[in-house]
């Protein structure tokens, strides 16, 4: 499985990769995120959010699991953080076979419940400012998507 990767130097530039992302995207489509606290997964979905012409503000699901936002597309924000060691299926497959994109922070949580195909992204915490955003796409709509966002963003 290949794995590509990009530098961001600001939570701006983290915004912008995601919001390119995300006009890359479809209805039905997974993004798990991965990453240490404060890391800048939420940020990033901010970006997502942004890339969805969605407007209301965006704060992490962690203790409702799962925040909904309308934007061309929906958005299902999940935080599977809470869900370690849980056996609780809280409808993960309607989400995921929806109308909208659905992001999953801490998605390592809930793998059983999670699509084959995806796309997986690591975010990196490198100093202050600076995240090494990794993306490990599983099938190959997502490497289509990567490709297409890494050429935008690979330097001249």
């Amino acid at each position: 499985m290949d794995k590509y990767e990009l530098r961001s130097y600001s939570d701006e530039e983290s915004q912008n990769i995601a919001s390119r992302l995300a006009v890359l995207l479809k209805p039905g489509d997974v993004v798990t995120l991965e990453g240490e606290l404060g890391s800048g997964k939420t940020t990033f979905t901010k970006g997502i959010a942004r890339g969805l012409d969605i407007t209301r503000m965006i704060t992490s699901p962690t203790f409702t699991i799962v925040k909904e936002y309308e934007g061309t597309i929906p958005l299902y924000h999940m935080d599977a953080y809470r869900l370690e060691h849980s056996e609780e299926d809280i409808g993960f497959s309607e989400y995921f076979n929806g109308v909208g994109l659905s992001v999953v922070e801490w998605a390592k949580f809930i793998e059983d419940y999670l699509p084959n195909e995806r796309l997986n992204v690591k975010i990196n915490y490198i100093d202050e400012k600076t995240r090494n955003i990794q993306f490990e796409p599983n099938g190959k709509h997502y490497v289509n998507v990567v490709k297409n966002l890494v050429h935008e963003y690979a330097p001249e």
